[in-house]
């Protein structure tokens, strides 16, 4: 399956359909050439509980298969757009269905 792209939903705004409850996107590239591996979000402010739930990023890899070029993206999870603050040029490509997994320096040093 190629990822070409986000959708961020709110599904307290769905009645029946998920059509409604569409509130950011975005596309990877400017054309299906573009792919991209699973977003994660990363919270501004992980320590803070009175943080709004979509205060943070949504980073992923993704990649132009006609340029072979790959990028690390960095955006802005509140924006409706889904607006990329930075754009990483990576020296190699990540391979298709990379997962990450983010653990707490604290659960590192216990290793």
């Amino acid at each position: 399956m190629k990822l070409v792209g986000v959708v961020k939903l709110d599904l307290s705004l769905s009645s029946k359909s998920f059509h409604n409850c569409t509130v950011a996107h975005r596309q990877y590239g400017p054309s299906w050439s573009w792919s991209g591996s699973e977003p994660f979000f990363v919270a501004r402010e992980p320590n803070n509980p009175a943080a709004e739930e979509d205060d943070g990023y949504l980073v992923a890899y993704v990649h132009d298969e006609n340029t072979q070029e790959s990028k690390f993206l960095v955006m802005d999870a509140k924006s409706p757009t889904l607006e990329i603050i930075s754009a990483v040029k990576l020296p190699g490509r990540v391979p298709s269905g990379f997962h990450g997994l983010f653990v707490k320096e604290s659960d590192l040093n216990k290793l």
